[in-house]
């Protein structure tokens, strides 16, 4: 059976490492990131470019799913709304897949200093901070699996994520 991770949170919670240590843990798996369906300048959100993300991530997800070479198929985007969740699941064929919703959250305290971190490498611009304070909150009202990182380090966040699958105990991990 096939399993389909999907990996959920605000921007600066440790989505893109968390799941980069799942494929490594995990045999016969790739890791799909949203953003790179959307990596664009300049960036616009637009109903179009909204509809033509969602088209790639679906085309290329399928295609994971459908590949035999491939068990574990990781996405990480910051699905936070249900709606979002609710359309892509509804889109991919998931006949025999096991899907694993997960919300990564983390307080805002952590969640600023961890953006403020990025900031300062040139990674994210300032505005990151409030926008992604902002979608916090909607992680609570999602239906999905949440784990609280504040505490945890990428490697603790993974094994979280794979004791919500049902991994049997003799398959290779690692």
């Amino acid at each position: 059976m096939k399993r389909l991770y999907l990996i959920g949170g605000p921007m600066g919670v440790g989505k893109t490492a968390a799941c980069q240590e799942l494929k490594r843990l995990l045999q016969k798996s790739c890791f799909l990131d949203g953003d790179w369906c959307w990596d664009m300048h300049p960036f616009s959100v637009t109903p179009e470019t909204k509809a033509m993300v969602m088209d790639n991530i679906v085309h290329l997800l399928s295609n994971f799913l459908r590949c035999g070479e491939i068990d574990h198929v990781i996405f990480g985007w910051v699905m936070h709304e249900q709606a979002i969740i609710d359309d892509l699941l509804a889109r991919l064929p998931l006949d025999d897949c096991e899907v694993i919703p997960v919300s990564l959250i983390c307080d805002p305290a952590t969640l600023t200093a961890r953006l403020k971190k990025d900031i300062g490498a040139g990674v994210r611009t300032p505005d990151v901070i409030t926008r992604s304070l902002a979608r916090l909150k909607h992680y609570g009202q999602l239906n999905t699996c949440r784990i609280d990182t504040t505490s945890m380090t990428i490697a603790e966040t993974a094994q979280a994520i794979l004791s919500l699958s049902r991994v049997a105990p003799d398959t290779d991990i690692g």
